[in-house]
């Protein structure tokens, strides 16, 4: 059975956002996915996304950025934020302002399903 969450995906490099989309696709939800925060935050989908995974470290906008970004514009999506360069005080305030994960590179699949299950139970709000 197919879960009818949709999880948006942004990520500028092209074969890891096609991974992770396949991977999250997997995993039973609907999946779309993006080259940037600009493409995400312009596409028809925003309103629908109920869970965002997004790298940190992008040209343009960065996912920490566009999380700050969505919150501002009153879009509670949870999001879980992917990173190569992982850093403990980046960490402690992507946290600390709602961000649901802070995971690095290279990512083990059932942090992933944890982070999933836990921005998607009933009543989360970041």
């Amino acid at each position: 059975m197919v879960n009818r969450t949709l999880i948006s995906i942004v990520d500028d490099d092209q074969p890891y956002r096609e991974s992770m989309r396949k991977l999250i696709m997997l995993l039973g939800y609907t999946v779309e996915a993006f080259p940037s925060a600009a493409d995400f935050l312009a596409s028809r989908v925003l309103p629908e996304t109920t869970c965002l995974v997004t790298d940190v470290n992008m040209s343009g906008m960065t996912g920490v950025e566009l999380h700050r970004r969505l919150v501002d514009a009153g879009y509670a999506i949870p999001t879980i934020l992917i990173t190569a360069y992982p850093d403990k005080v980046a960490k402690d305030q992507a946290l600390k302002d709602g961000v649901v994960c802070y995971l690095s590179k290279p990512l083990d699949d059932e942090d992933l399903a944890r982070c999933l299950r836990s921005a998607l139970q009933p009543g989360f709000a970041s």
